[in-house]
C-alpha cells in the first residue's frame, strides 16, 4: 500500500565529479517521480543561457575601413582574422566589465593568441591563430572586449562602440556543452525515485561548478518575483533550506564514502564516523591524525571538496552548534 506524503521528499545526496579540463559531473538525489526532469531542463536552459563570459564586440585596425579589406603582408584577409578573433577566449583581469587594448606587429610572424595577453586581459586559448605577418607586414590594431552573457549580434553593438570601429558578433557564453540524464535508483522498497546527472564543459573562462552555481543563483532571482506576490521571503526559505541540507550532508557516515582500506583504518581508530566531524576538525587536525599518510590525507580532502566542504567552506555558527550536538546524540 502507497503510503500517503504531506511533502515531495528532499533531495539529500549530490556529488561533483572532475572529468578532465573544465569538464565535470554533477549529481544529485534522490527526487520524487518527475521532479528531476522539472528541475533539470530550466536549470540546463540558465547554464548556458545565463553563465557570465567575455568577449570581442569591436575591432579596429589601422589603414581598414571595412571587413572586406586586407593589409598588406597578412596572410589572411580581414574576415578570416575577424573569425580567428572570435575564436580567442580572452577574460578581462580585475572583474572588469570592458577593456580596451591595443597591439602591434611587425616584421614575418605568426601570431597567436597568447601573443594578447597583457596586463589588462588573460588568454583562456593561447595556442589559437590568429594571423600569419609576412616580412614587410605592419599590424596595428585595438580591440575592445566586453562581459556578458549569452550571444549579441553585431547589428545590436553598432551604437554602443567606437564609430570608426568594425562592430563584432560577441558569443559571451563559455559553456560548451551541458547535458542531462535521468536514471531511476531505488529508496528502501520503492524504485521509482531518480537522480539527476549533468555533464558540463566550459572554455575556460569559468570552471563547471561555477556555471553552475550562476545558474542556481540566477532561478532564485528569477523565482523571488513570486514571492513578492505571495508574501513568501524565497530569501529566509532557501537559507533555512541550506541549513537543512548541509547538516544531513555533514552527518554522512564516513563508512559510505568508499574511502581505502588505509583510509578508513585511520579514521576508526580516530573513533570518526561522520564528515561533519572532519569539518569540525579541519585540514591541520586532519593531518594529525595518527598514521594517515599523504595519500589518505588528499583522498580524504577530496571527498570533502566532493561534497561541497572543501578547504573555503565555512562552518555557519548556528550549523556547528547543531552539528556538535546531533553528533553527540548518534554517538551517545
Amino acid at each position: 500500500m502507497k503510503s500517503i506524503k504531506t511533502s515531495p521528499e528532499i533531495p539529500q545526496e549530490v556529488a561533483m565529479e572532475e572529468l578532465g579540463e573544465n569538464r565535470a559531473e554533477i549529481s544529485a538525489y534522490a527526487f520524487e517521480t518527475g521532479y528531476a526532469i522539472t528541475l533539470a531542463h530550466p536549470l540546463r536552459r540558465l547554464i548556458l543561457g545565463s553563465s557570465v563570459g567575455y568577449a570581442p564586440i569591436s575591432l579596429k585596425i589601422d589603414g581598414v575601413l571595412h571587413e572586406f579589406d586586407s593589409v598588406r603582408g597578412m596572410k589572411e584577409d580581414i574576415a578570416v582574422f575577424i573569425i580567428n578573433l572570435k575564436n580567442i577566449r580572452f577574460k578581462i583581469k580585475d572583474e572588469l566589465e570592458k577593456a580596451v587594448v591595443s597591439y602591434s606587429f611587425s616584421g614575418a610572424k605568426e601570431i597567436k593568441a597568447s601573443d594578447l595577453a597583457n596586463d589588462d586581459v588573460e588568454i583562456i586559448n593561447g595556442d589559437a591563430i590568429l594571423a600569419t605577418l609576412n616580412k614587410d607586414a605592419n599590424l596595428n590594431f585595438t580591440i575592445e572586449i566586453a562581459k556578458g552573457i549569452g550571444y549579441v549580434p553585431s547589428e545590436e553593438l553598432r551604437d554602443s562602440v567606437d564609430s570608426e570601429a568594425i562592430a563584432l558578433d560577441a558569443f559571451f557564453t563559455p559553456v560548451k556543452k551541458a547535458n542531462y540524464k535521468i536514471e531511476n535508483i531505488l529508496v528502501g522498497d520503492n524504485p521509482n525515485f531518480e537522480k539527476i546527472v549533468f555533464e558540463i564543459e566550459t572554455d575556460g573562462q569559468i570552471t563547471p561548478r561555477e556555471a553552475f552555481g550562476n545558474a542556481l543563483e540566477t532561478m532564485n532571482k528569477q523565482l523571488n518575483v513570486f514571492g513578492k506576490v505571495f508574501d513568501i521571503d524565497l530569501e529566509a526559505t532557501k537559507t533555512k533550506g541550506k541549513s537543512e541540507s548541509a547538516l544531513k550532508s555533514l552527518l554522512i557516515p564516513i563508512n559510505t564514502l568508499k574511502f581505502t582500506a588505509r583510509s578508513s583504518n585511520s579514521l576508526e581508530r580516530a573513533g570518526i564516523q561522520y564528515i561533519g566531524e572532519l569539518v569540525l576538525m579541519g585540514e591541520n587536525e586532519i593531518k594529525a591524525i595518527k598514521n594517515l599518510g599523504k595519500k589518505s590525507l588528499d583522498e580524504i580532502m577530496n571527498a570533502l571538496d566532493d561534497h561541497g566542504f572543501g578547504s573555503d567552506y565555512k562552518l555557519d555558527s548556528k550549523i556547528r552548534v547543531d552539528l556538535i550536538e546531533k553528533i553527540k546524540q548518534l554517538k551517545s
